[in-house]
């Protein structure tokens, strides 16, 4: 009896020495079977189409001959040259079920998070083996601690591209001292600690991370895409002619002409009486208070009814969605405006640009949850030559330099001293062409280094 019970016991602890080996095996000869030696996963938990910076990386990649799976939620169409591309395959994430309004809020989170991590962990086990991963932060919950442990089990490389800090984002709405907050900032630190290799947007940002959390990270600014350019003023002429055709707001006063141009037999002119076009994109979340615009525009609507302004009437165009946006628009209807106009058009891609190159001047809102990373839709405004009006934190003269290629505005009062010195006497005063021309001079500079030019001096070594 004692013979057989030992023979039992001797067996079951074999079992426990050779099962493990063989599971290694298993896993080995998975990994080798299904895992593509020069393939990268990219993992955006949000909408691909609203993620710029993660598209290019895909697009980088694919044209150094690397094959991409591209995982991200739909919502947004991405770049055509990414749907179209044979070397890029998107994954769609199935959205978590909308249960706001019947679970307490900490428990919605819970249930969300277990949504996004077992679907995630579906698509990326399903598809091939990629010997790179590389994800989006922020989020960090639950993208990093689930694609680090995949990049374990798969023996792929883990990447980091820090854009921000998910725990700043959330303490924007939730307290600093929140659960939660803590949560997402101690999975930032570990598992960021974890990473192969990490990038950043700015070298403030690098410098943090080595300092305060022990990450070690390159610097890759954002730079323009080849489309975000300049246009000719032919081409000027030809978007806003179709734009309006959507928004009448474009409409010239005669055939062939728009509120801009106006096209003769021999060539295309800008109008000598025009309003002054300034532009801003939102993402309409809580690092971008549009109140200041809105309240800087209300002051340059007053000072337009003044005795000798001389001030131009302004078109303002807002593109972009979001979770403030519905707040904002009802603030706006509200104005009763003669010299201001607002109107929020629905863009493509490829009209993003252009609109971008036909405006006189830009505004950025941005703050930065963090003070530590770069407004994006700058880069894209410089990419055509347009300056702007940018809001002041801790490191954006790493990108906008006061006075030298933009200006920079802490409050509502300056934002507005700047709209009205621009277009004071607008389009035919002397003083403001010669700041437009020295800005342009600085921006021909920026748009020298395009994002792949970039990227491949800053980003391809390491995956080489």
């Amino acid at each position: 009896m004692y013979s057989i019970t030992f023979r039992i016991i001797m067996n079951i602890l074999y079992l426990l020495c050779v099962i493990p080996f063989i599971i290694l095996i298993i896993r080995k000869l998975w990994i080798n079977y299904r895992k593509e030696s020069k393939n990268v996963c990219i993992v955006v938990l949000g909408d691909l189409g609203r993620s710029p910076r993660m598209q290019y990386h895909a697009l980088s990649f694919a044209k150094e001959g690397f094959n991409v799976d591209f995982i991200g939620y739909p919502g947004s169409s991405p770049l055509n040259e990414i749907k179209v591309n044979p070397r890029i395959n998107i994954h769609y994430l199935p959205h978590p079920p909308s249960l706001e309004n019947t679970l307490p809020t900490v428990l919605h989170y819970i249930v969300k998070v277990l949504w996004q991590s077992v679907t995630l962990l579906f698509i990326l086990f399903s598809k091939h083996i990629s010997s790179y991963i590389l994800i989006q932060n922020p989020p960090a919950i639950p993208t990093i601690p689930i694609c680090w442990f995949f990049s374990i089990l798969s023996e792929a490389k883990f990447i980091i591209d820090w854009h921000n800090f998910a725990h700043s984002l959330m303490a924007l709405s939730l307290k600093k001292d929140h659960v939660i907050v803590k949560i997402a900032k101690f999975i930032e630190i570990y598992f960021g600690s974890k990473s192969y290799y990490n990038f950043c947007v700015t070298k403030a940002m690098k410098k943090y991370l080595q300092k305060e959390w022990g990450i070690q990270a390159h610097v890759l600014y954002d730079r323009p895409a080849s489309y975000f350019k300049p246009i000719s003023l032919a081409d000027k002429h030809e978007f806003l002619l179709e734009l309006s055709k959507k928004y009448k707001i474009f409409c010239g006063k005669e055939a062939n002409s728009t509120l801009f141009t106006e096209s003769t037999a021999e060539k295309v002119n800008l109008l000598s009486a025009r309003p002054g076009f300034i532009i801003s994109s939102s993402s309409w979340t809580e690092d971008e208070d549009f109140s200041i615009l809105i309240n800087a525009l209300q002051e340059y609507e007053n000072a337009c009814d003044e005795k000798d302004a001389h001030l131009s009437d302004l078109l303002c165009v807002i593109t972009g969605k979001g979770p403030f946006k519905e707040f904002y628009t009802s603030i706006i209807k509200l104005k009763k405006w003669k010299h201001v106009t607002i109107v929020m058009p629905w863009l493509e891609n490829e009209e993003y640009p252009k609109m971008l190159a036909s405006a006189d001047l830009g505004i950025c809102l941005h703050t930065s949850s963090s003070g530590l990373d770069l407004p994006m839709k700058v880069v894209d405004m410089f990419g055509c030559g347009l300056p702007v009006c940018a809001y002041n934190f801790a490191c954006l003269s790493e990108l906008v330099k006061d006075n030298e290629n933009s200006y920079v505005f802490s409050n509502e009062k300056e934002l507005a001293a700047q709209l009205k010195s621009w277009f004071l006497q607008f389009p035919s005063n002397e003083s403001q062409k010669e700041i437009y021309k020295k800005f342009q001079n600085e921006l021909l500079k920026f748009q020298e280094i395009r994002w792949h030019n970039n990227w491949s001096l800053n980003v391809l070594p390491c995956f080489n």
